[in-house]
């Protein structure tokens, strides 16, 4: 019998990637908590402690699965690891033969592990990597970039130490970051204020001291009314704006027009309210974090949203600051190596992306690129034909708009594989699923975190598997194993050990894999370390109010403001959010979660409730304005005050129609399902989704059976 043990490992039930410890009794685990040597004091959300739920389902991928039917028909045969392996290998030789090696694309849920799945795709000659972030965080990045010159991550948010956060497009509460939630209330325990700007009465917004409910759609005219009151009433920090902004005449000029009355006419907000909020937060100065934003795919101007929220934050000096965006610290900042990057092995493709980003969308950041845009090229072989596509972590099914649309898309290509450890949309349409082995039981590459402490972490397993299933590492590296004929740098991938791996990686840091036996992480710095910036990294050198990169792209990054359209009559612009007990659609099928959660319901102002003869319980269709009414989902109302009469809000990732899901199949609607035409509506400026630029209509239901 395996003696009892404590292991530290990385939680996998979200993407954040909490630090966690988990206690193992006879070689399986028994207890999951947060790591208490980290910020997180020990706490876990829900989502985590459902961990082993997860390890014991037995409606997930037990084993690799090869299609025997059409795409989505649900048929399917059983296969060794190595047949599925050897299936996936050839048909991508096959497919590199005739198409080349750029002809694959890839996606996954971004995070601290991509390195790996970089350095695969490098390996087989493609520069598509992508990952999910074109429905979620590429405004938010893009507008850091077009402020800053660098990426949304290199600056920390110091919660503990701020004298006011303002959470805009970030329900910090639900939406969980366990350490930064715990920032959160240590910061509103010192006295703190919290300010919370949204379409509805969130749980965020219930700790708020200030809280804004703004019509759907109008946050940019909100936040340019801010720097107008910021500015025009010289609440700024004029010593920080003088050595730090570029084009400072011109962001003044822009914003003159955009005064608090003005906002009050696009937003519902009181103009006294606006004004007071701006005093607030000079008086708090440069203590202040204006949350730049999260999941930001929301509207076709989200990033002058992000870009004005960062603006804002500049202009009170928070930016460098503590309690406010300190720049993060790297290994090299603080005098030591940085991991061996395992893409560093593989040759950097020269092809240009399929997705257009980094040459037709020259502003763009190629990191990730954008998926929405990749997809396009499946359909129209533009720039050239891609084939071949692997889902890690992702569903796309589920995740885009108009699902149906997107399965079209996929017509063109010859291979789909799904790694994935739980069912999803992308899997049951996949041609081939490889079932990943759940966080628990499956370690990972060593990763590194940038921050005011900079650090290296891992996660090792804390029990072998129940089921067939493999790690990713052991997953790529076997492909990689296989196409060394035809690609052979695989070579350098084509590990058999995860310690050779970490042996790799650790190499010259000084740093050894024993070292994260005392607390699963090894801190790289004694201190917190805050650095106050002499210079950005723009073409000015400064915080760039015009930017320079955007501008050569035929952009101006200081837009005039449009108001967003109003609902078609009787309709409502349709909202979505998160919760704190599911991540996405990724856990509704979940025994615990979804026993915490079953389905999730539509939420409708009581005043638009009323017209309708609506009351909280009944059930109602939900269908796209214009659209079929075959196109319609039912689920239940709940009537509140607590959310704007234009909107229609419901939390994102139920509905799902999968026979192989018994307990989330047919509870709740799918949100992204009355998105059509989603596909090709983005915010062109930051590359985002514009996923709540959508309206539906709703009826009240005959009461004849249950959810469709």
């Amino acid at each position: 019998m395996a003696e009892d043990k404590t292991v530290f490992s990385v939680c996998g039930m979200c993407s954040v990637r909490c630090p966690i410890m988990v206690e193992t009794r006879g070689g399986n685990a028994a207890w999951i908590q947060g790591n208490p040597y980290s910020a997180l004091k020990g706490a876990l959300c829900a989502r985590g402690a459902a961990g082993m739920a997860l390890e014991y389902d037995s409606e997930r991928p037990v084993t690799p699965l090869i299609r025997t039917g059409e795409r989505g028909e649900g048929k399917w045969r059983e296969a060794t690891w190595d047949e599925a392996l050897d299936y996936v290998a050839a048909r991508l030789k096959n497919i590199m033969a005739e198409h080349g090696g750029r002809s694959v694309l890839w996606s996954d849920r971004g995070g601290p592990f991509a390195d790996l799945h970089q350095a695969f795709v490098r390996g087989l000659g493609s520069p598509n990597y992508c990952n999910h972030d074109a429905s979620c965080a590429r405004n938010v990045q893009h507008a850091a970039q077009s402020v800053m010159g660098m990426g949304r991550k290199q600056v920390a948010y110091d919660l503990r130490n701020a004298r006011h956060i303002v959470l805009q497009t970030r329900n910090i509460l639900e939406a969980i970051n366990v350490a930064e939630c715990n920032g959160v209330m240590d910061a509103l325990d010192n006295g703190c204020k919290l300010s919370v700007i949204d379409i509805r009465a969130s749980v965020s917004a219930s700790k708020a001291d200030n809280f804004f409910m703004v019509r759907p759609g109008t946050d940019y005219a909100f936040n340019l009314a801010v720097i107008n009151q910021l500015i025009t009433r010289g609440l700024y920090d004029k010593e920080y704006v003088a050595r730090h902004f570029h084009d400072f005449d011109e962001l003044a000029a822009f914003t003159a027009p955009c005064t608090a009355a003005w906002a009050q006419e696009q937003t519902g907000v009181p103009a006294e309210r606006i004004e007071a909020l701006a005093a607030q937060l000079a008086e708090a100065a440069p203590s202040v974090i204006w949350h730049p934003g999260w999941m930001v795919a929301r509207y076709d101007d989200s990033f002058y949203v992000c870009r004005t929220a960062y603006i804002i934050n500049a202009l009170l000096g928070s930016i460098g600051a503590r309690g406010g965006l300190p720049l993060v610290s790297t290994p090299k900042d603080v005098g030591r190596k940085g991991l061996n990057k395992l893409a560093a092995l593989m040759p950097k493709p020269e092809e240009k992306r399929a997705d257009g980003v980094g040459w037709r969308h020259p502003q763009f950041d190629a990191g990730p690129g954008l998926v929405n845009l990749a997809y396009d090229a499946i359909a129209t072989a533009d720039p050239y034909a891609v084939k071949a596509y692997i889902c890690y972590r992702h569903d796309p099914l589920m995740a885009m708009p108009d699902p149906e649309a997107l399965k079209r898309k996929w017509e063109g290509l010859d291979l789909l594989v799904s790694v994935t450890f739980s069912w999803s949309d992308t899997a049951w349409h996949s041609d081939v699923v490889l079932p990943l082995s759940p966080y628990l039981s499956r370690e990972s590459i060593i990763a590194g975190k940038a921050g005011l402490k900079p650090q290296f972490f891992v996660r090792k397993r804390a029990m072998q598997p129940t089921a067939d299933t493999r790690a990713d590492w052991e997953i790529l590296c076997g492909l990689a194993s296989r196409l060394t004929d035809v690609c052979p740098a695989m070579k350098h991938l084509a590990f058999t050990r995860i310690e050779d791996i970490w042996d790799y990686q650790l190499r010259d840091t000084g740093v050894s894999i024993g070292d994260f036996d005392a607390k699963g992480f090894v801190e790289l710095a004694d201190t917190p370390l805050y650095r106050t910036p002499e210079s950005f990294p723009t073409a000015s050198g400064k915080l760039e109010m015009v930017s320079a990169k955007w501008a050569k792209a035929d952009i101006h990054t200081l837009k005039p403001y449009t108001a967003p359209a109003a609902p078609p009559q009787g309709a409502f612009r349709i909202a979505f959010g998160r919760v704190g007990v599911h991540t996405q659609g990724h856990t509704v099928n979940n025994p615990l979660l979804h026993e915490q959660m079953p389905e999730n319901v539509a939420w409708i102002h009581t005043s638009r409730a009323e017209r309708l003869g609506i009351c909280t319980g009944d059930m109602i269709e939900v269908a796209p304005a214009g659209a079929p009414r075959n196109r319609a989902g039912r689920m239940k109302a709940f009537v509140t005050d607590c959310v704007h009469p234009e909107a229609l809000f419901m939390v994102h990732g139920f509905g799902h129609r999968l026979p192989v899901e018994s307990r989330a199949r047919g509870c709740g609607v799918a949100d992204h399902e009355l998105m059509p035409g989603g596909l090709e509506r983005y915010d062109t400026s930051g590359g985002g989704l514009s996923l709540q630029e959508h309206f539906v209509v709703i009826s009240k239901a005959e009461q004849d059976g249950g959810a469709a």
